[in-house]
This record gives structure tokens, sequence and C-alpha cells, in this order.
């Protein structure tokens, strides 16, 4: 694979799939909207605003990549990035992320309402927010966490606005819900740390120095509690029965992470990575079909 292409992490590109919750949500809570919609139109807006979503959460690798050259010198997989291994040159390299940040932005603007081109425009920012001093969250216990996983509420927001106008917004539950599943799975991957990284864990990271494995446990668990109780409150808001009744298989979902874990005999960078064991890719499978049949037949009422 070439230098270039290894360090903007292809693996990571399905990420942005997860705007299509936004849109998915969109149409679920203004069915309405539905009616004026035409099917190729629509598939194609759908791809320019994936498009335009990898373009920035590339750029956001490539300023990962670049500031986090000191840190991940110290971690088993990541020292071997292209750019620390000098691969590639990082001026190209930076030069590439503009491209892509202008070009998209541009975009958005030029073809989108200003709700949507706000979102994308937040979303370069967050990364700027979490990788770069002064700020840096990303070295700041549990902070780090939030800051990361705002990422998925910045995506729901640019797949929601992408269809919807910029005046109508979505639900807060809605949106700390989705937020509140991130920051679990991004708490899980620094106690994943935390576990296999042991002594050399706070040179690769610098906020896993103030973190304990009881601290970590615990903000798996409060993100859950967020979860629950925020999606409960959707649930019951909008009278969706059947929203209650999947809650169990969440559950479930939820333990299997965990479980996950506390038991892997290695670093679990990329939770996503779990959807290669075809049980539990099965699994979740089900559950979007589940939520899918709910979005057809169950009556959405206030």
């Amino acid at each position: 694979m070439n230098p270039y292409v290894k360090a903007v992490r292809p693996e990571r590109w399905p990420r942005s799939l997860a705007i299509f919750v936004g849109t998915a949500s969109f149409f679920f809570l203004y069915r309405e909207q539905m009616g004026s919609l035409v099917l190729s139109v629509a598939l194609l807006k759908g791809l320019l605003v994936f498009v335009l979503t990898w373009a920035i959460s590339t750029a956001n690798y490539i300023i990962n990549e670049i500031a986090d050259v000191p840190f991940d010198i110290h971690h088993p997989a990541k020292k071997n990035r292209p750019l620390i291994k000098g691969e590639i040159r990082k001026f190209p390299f930076l030069v590439l992320g503009l491209i892509l940040s202008v070009s998209s932005l541009t975009a958005a603007y030029l073809l989108f309402n200003k709700a949507f081109f706000l979102s994308l425009l937040v979303l370069l920012a967050a990364g700027f927010i979490y990788n770069i001093k002064p700020i840096r969250t990303k070295d700041i216990p549990f902070l780090d966490s939030v800051s990361e996983s705002a990422n998925n509420p910045i995506r729901f927001l640019i797949g929601w606005f992408a269809f919807a106008q910029a005046d109508i917004l979505p639900p807060l539950s809605l949106l700390i819900c989705w937020w509140a599943f991130g920051n679990f799975l991004m708490v899980a991957k620094r106690l994943s740390e935390f576990r296999f990284l042991k002594e050399n864990a706070g040179n690769y990271r610098a906020s896993l120095k103030k973190y304990s494995k009881k601290y970590l446990i615990s903000g798996m668990g409060i993100s859950v509690l967020f979860f629950f109780f925020t999606y409960f409150y959707f649930a019951v808001s909008f009278k969706l029965q059947s929203f209650l009744y999947l809650s169990p298989l969440l559950l479930v979902y939820f333990m299997i992470f965990f479980k996950h874990t506390l038991q892997k005999s290695e670093v679990m960078e990329e939770p996503e990575r779990l959807l290669k064991n075809p049980l539990f890719a099965g699994f979740t499978l089900f559950i979007v079909i589940t939520f899918f049949i709910s979005f057809l037949f169950d009556k959405l009422g206030q």
C-alpha cells in the first residue's frame, strides 16, 4: 500500500457511515419529508455527504498523525506508521490535509444549508481541539474520551442537516445518547491501552498517567447509564414502544464490549474490529434490522 494512502487510515473510512444514523433519525421523526424524495437524487446526495465527511475526517487523521509522532513511538503498532518511519514527508502530507479541508468546506458551503456547513466545520475544529496544543484535550483525563466521542453527535448532525432544514433540530436526548455510546467505546479503548501498555502507557497517552483501572471501568459504567437514561427518555417522549422492547438487546451489546475489553489479550485500538467476529457481526446486523423494522412500523407520537 502506498505510504500516503496508509497514513490517511483507509481502515477508518467506514466510520463516516455514522452520518447516516442522523439521516435515518431525521426521516424517522419527520416521515412526511420522505414523500418529496427522489431516490436517485437522495442516493447521490448521500454519497456526496459521505465524501465530504470523509475528507474532513481524513484531514483530522492527518493532524493526528503529525501531532502524535512523539507519542506514537511508544506504541507497539503505531510506531510503524509511515510518518514515524520516514516513508512520507510532513509538508506534502499537511498540504493534502489542507486541500481536503478547503475543498470539502467550500463544497458544503455552496451546495448545502448553513447548518450542514457549520456541522462539518465543527468536525474539523474538534480535530484541532483534540490534537493540538495549547488545548489538546487528548492529554486531559476523561475530557479526552468526552471530546473524542463528540465526533459521534457531530457526525449525527452532518447526516441530519444533509436532508433537514437548518431550523429543524434533532432531540437533545438523541444526541446525548449517541455521544454516550461513543464515550463508552472510547473509555473502553483507554482501558485496553492501560492494561496492555502498562508502564509505557503514560508515554503513549499522557492522560493514562492519571487513570486507574477502577476509574476507567467506572467511566464505562457512567457512559452506559447516560446512554440508557437518554435512550429511555427519547423512547418515552415519542411513545416508541418498540424502542423500549429492544433495550435488552442493547444492554447485551454493551456487555459484549465490556467483556471483550477486560479479556482481550491485546490492545483494542479500534472497537469496530469486533465486527470481524461473525457472531458479533451477526448480532449487530440483527439489532440494525430490528430498529429498521421499528422505523417502518412503530407509530410516532409525542
